[in-house]
């Protein structure tokens, strides 16, 4: 028969067992770095530790981590790498830079990454600047990676408030990662791209979002350089592998990148009050179903270059026959030509697709640059208006062509003639307003227009075509 315990003897094992173990730990402590401070501290504000390496392996469930203005200098791998443990649900890890006065994190010999999230979960990083140590020589200067999740997925992660520039590779290199949120981030001059990371090992990029963010000037700079000897051939703003998804990428702007502005091969991606401007290479890149682009601007391909090139300002290209793609409320403009303002399932036209284009601006003012569909893929588009004034078709899908002509055949409401933008633009800042007298203004559908513009100004009872809403 087995022994029976009291409930006395129950709690003298429990007041034992927190003897043995000794202090009990606070549930949530908030320590300290700063530039004068020492490894030997005990992490107090008054007596802070030295370096964010060794603090940030200090914490618990819980713990905050704050990094006291100034500039801390990280070389050496893997000590001088910010790698936090793991949080909890309602303890979360944070790792923060001084309010007010944000700390510099300069990284230098060929270090791999200023902080390693790989594997953990529950940890919240902001307010710090993440660059290259300007005050080395040669190739000390290399420095890779801002933040790395890499072959252990991560999840539960937010960064908010990061300044990151002037890196050899990635500004967030991210393989597998799920519930993550990007905030308010400025991730700029970054050689391989400002958000990228290898094929996924899992499910890639899971229930993601980058919110106000600014992804630009990816491959304006490699080690040292203005991007010279740069091997990545197409560095983009935001360009990932194949995902589950979903994705959000909203109110953010990729700008004067030498690759794509947004390539996302992840399913249901949203592309939402974004601002693709004057990149190198296509500007809005959709590979699986479920994605869409909503009260966007997409304008500026080759970045002022002349130079003839195959990329086009919208792709869709799925191996997924069924896939939904749709554009709403969306300026497209095209100033180079000799290529296709978009094109969907150009390399696969027999894989079917479903397009719905609604209250959208297709805008191309070089030579020869009509739309491509392909033949097996189906078009609801509602709406719209075109301006190819130097094509001599605007929309080819199959056998069909759609020219200015007989454009209101391929759907109710479309319309051919000059959107009458404010200040269309090339390699520089251009304003896509509509000027009074436009054809888009009140002429877009009210059912499935975007409630509001890309300046998040409510749209009334008769909407406009393309991304803005006019105002006198």
């Amino acid at each position: 028969m087995p022994r029976r315990i009291t409930l006395a003897a129950a709690w003298a094992a429990v007041v034992l067992t927190l003897l043995l173990a000794g202090p009990a730990r606070p549930l949530a402590a908030t320590y300290y770095v700063g530039p004068n401070g020492s490894n030997a501290n005990p992490g107090t504000q008054a007596r802070p530790w030295a370096t964010p390496g060794f603090g940030s392996r200090q914490l618990g469930p819980g713990d905050t981590l704050i990094i006291l203005g100034g500039r801390y200098v990280l070389s050496q791998y893997d000590e001088d790498v910010i790698t936090p443990g793991s949080g909890r649900v309602g303890a979360w890890i944070a790792i923060e830079g001084q309010a007010g006065h944000r700390p510099t994190l300069v990284g230098r010999d060929n270090l791999m990454t200023a902080v390693n999230l790989s594997g953990q979960q529950y940890v919240r990083l902001s307010n710090l600047e993440i660059t290259r140590d300007y005050r080395a020589a040669g190739q000390a200067v290399w420095f890779r990676d801002g933040v790395e999740i890499l072959e252990e997925s991560a999840s539960h992660i937010r960064l908010s408030g990061l300044y990151i520039h002037h890196l050899d590779e990635f500004g967030l290199n991210f393989q597998d990662v799920s519930d993550l949120e990007v905030v308010n981030c400025r991730i700029e001059y970054c050689g391989f791209g400002a958000v990228g990371g290898p094929e996924a090992q899992d499910s890639g990029w899971t229930r993601a979002a980058i919110r106000r963010s600014r992804l630009s000037y990816s491959g304006h700079y490699y080690q040292g350089g203005s991007g010279a000897g740069n091997p990545y051939a197409r560095p983009d703003g935001f360009g990932i592998e194949p995902s589950a998804g979903p994705v959000l990428i909203e109110d953010t702007i990729a700008e004067h990148n030498r690759g794509d502005g947004l390539d996302s091969k992840a399913a249901r991606t949203t592309v939402l009050r974004c601002r693709v401007a004057n990149n190198s290479c296509d500007g809005v890149k959709l590979w699986q179903g479920g994605s869409q682009v909503t009260n966007s601007l997409i304008y500026g391909r080759g970045d002022g270059s002349s130079e003839v090139t195959p990329w086009s300002p919208i792709v869709i290209d799925s191996e997924r026959a069924g896939a939904a793609f749709s554009l709403v409320n969306v300026t497209v403009d095209d100033r180079l030509g000799r290529g296709y303002l978009m094109y969907a399932q150009y390399d696969n036209p027999a894989v079917a697709v479903s397009l719905t284009i609604r209250n959208t601006i297709f805008s191309g003012a070089g030579p020869n640059c009509p739309i491509f569909v392909g033949r097996a893929s189906t078009i609801e588009a509602r709406n719209n208006l075109f301006y190819l004034p130097r094509s001599d078709s605007l929309l080819t899908h199959g056998a069909r062509t759609y020219t200015s002509g007989n454009v209101q055949s391929l759907g109710s409401g479309n319309r051919y003639g000059d959107p009458r933008f404010v200040r269309p633009a090339w390699g520089v800042d251009g304003d896509y307003h509509l000027r009074a007298g436009s054809p888009a203004i009140n002429a877009g559908a009210v059912q499935g227009a975007a409630v509001l513009d890309l300046e998040g100004r409510r749209r009334d009872a008769r909407p406009d075509i393309g991304a803005y809403e006019y105002r006198p």
